[in-house]
């Protein structure tokens, strides 16, 4: 993907922080463009286009959640969050506004790189839309069909277990909150029963994984929500 020279925009006001990034992505093929507060993103996002943003939280007068809000509004560009703040809540408020990613302060720049991989790819599967089947390892699902196959062999799921792993798959490599799985598969009223979808994880484990304890797939992201990890 680097080499189409994909633009990603720099939100933060701290010029190390930008410096280092953009050595970085610029080494890796990636176009910058920087901006030290979150008008400037705004502007920025407006007159450029970025194809992914990388956002600070903790800006003034617009703080970064402010700035995830208002970019939802009007588009869908990858939002990966690099901040210092490390509470859970902080994680599950961005990536409930709609932010794609969170990595905290300090990073690995190469952990970065494979994050900004994972959410182009995630980025370019929507605007394409999804395909017919999915399969990474000895697992394949069949959409239409609604038909999962591990290891050849065909595995039983209830139609909320489906769900459950489509809502997953359909975002793999990005982190989804339990309130945000929990009303994609359940509906808008659900939210805060966390350990009902717990028991559901637990399900989809049993039965995907080879070992349940140390899952393959399905990985906790504690207190804030799972992600799938595979590729098709």
């Amino acid at each position: 993907m680097a080499s189409r020279s994909i633009r990603v925009l720099i939100v933060d006001d701290e010029p190390q922080i930008v410096r280092t990034l953009r050595a970085g992505l610029r080494a890796g093929g990636y176009s910058v463009l920087s901006a030290s507060d979150g008008e400037g993103a705004l502007n920025a996002i407006a007159s450029e286009s970025p194809d992914l943003m990388i956002l600070d939280l903790a800006m003034s007068p617009m703080d970064g959640f402010e700035v995830v809000r208002r970019v939802r509004e009007r588009s869908a560009m990858p939002i990966i969050v690099l901040s210092v703040r490390e509470s859970d809540r902080d994680k599950v408020e961005a990536l409930d506004l709609g932010a794609d990613d969170y990595l905290v302060k300090p990073f690995s720049l190469d952990e970065l790189l494979a994050r900004i991989r994972v959410a182009l790819r995630h980025a370019e599967r929507g605007a394409n839309h999804a395909p017919p089947a999915f399969e990474s390892g000895p697992l394949r699902i069949d959409w239409e069909a609604r038909v999962v196959i591990r290891h050849g062999e065909e595995v039983k799921l209830t139609p909320k277990e489906f769900d459950l792993l489509k809502a997953l798959v359909d975002s793999a490599g990005k982190v989804l909150t339990h309130r945000a799985l929990l009303q994609k598969v359940w509906g808008p009223e659900y939210g805060d029963e966390a350990e009902y979808l717990h028991v559901y994880i637990g399900h989809l484990r049993k039965k995907l994984e080879d070992d349940p304890a140390h899952p393959q797939f399905i990985l906790s992201e504690p207190g804030v929500g799972y992600r799938f990890k595979g590729e098709s």
